[in-house]
């Protein structure tokens, strides 16, 4: 009896541990073939670290002229540049010298800047207020330009119609296009910020 009894045992006892073997080899493939799908479904995004000049980045802000020979300058719209440089002219004949604090960008570091948006301001509709898409961004044309300093900024309010140039949002008072009509008809009323302009509804 004492016998058949360690016999059964026994047996039950093989029985769970190969149960519980089986349990789990069957878990490890699970959670292997869950994380294999997580990371076939995260798309892979640019690393600030790989950005560099030739993206459009200046480094230092209030070093870069809107004279230099760098990308973020040379790759604007020519008309946009030519204009800035001719009211950077006049305003250093009043003692006012301009930089540029971001001009052209390529895709990438757009993406990086709109992501680090998404994270300061904790939503892509929030963030769309400051910064835009890559597909909608003037800065990636060629067709914006940021400039400072502020007393930069507040001469070209004055005198920017003169040359073109029009602030376009009223919450970024750095921001610069081209608007050739302004020269005779003065710039036109600013949006309150980029989500009310029709261009970023592209």
């Amino acid at each position: 009896m004492n016998t058949r009894s360690s016999l059964r045992q026994r047996r039950l006892t093989a029985i769970i541990g190969v149960a519980l073997l089986a349990a789990a080899i069957t878990g490890s493939v699970v959670l292997i073939g869950q994380q294999s799908l997580a990371s076939a479904s995260v798309a892979p995004t640019v690393s600030p670290v790989s950005l560099s000049e030739a993206d459009g980045v200046i480094r230092d802000e209030g070093t870069v002229s809107v004279f230099d020979e760098t990308p973020a300058v040379t790759n604007l719209d020519s008309d946009l540049l030519a204009a800035v440089r001719a009211a950077a002219t006049a305003a250093e004949q009043d003692g006012v010298r301009m930089h540029v604090n971001s001009g052209w960008r390529s895709a990438e570091y757009q993406q990086v800047l709109r992501q680090d948006a998404v994270a300061e301001y904790g939503s892509e509709e929030e963030a769309a207020r400051w910064v835009a898409t890559p597909e909608n961004s003037e800065h990636v044309s060629g067709d914006a330009i940021d400039l400072g300093p502020l007393i930069a900024q507040d001469w070209l309010a004055q005198h920017g119609d003169e040359f073109g140039l029009c602030q376009i949002y009223a919450n970024e008072r750095w921001h610069f296009e081209l608007r050739p009509a302004a020269v005779a008809n003065g710039c036109p009323l600013m949006y309150d910020d980029p989500t009310a302009d029709p261009r970023t509804q592209r």
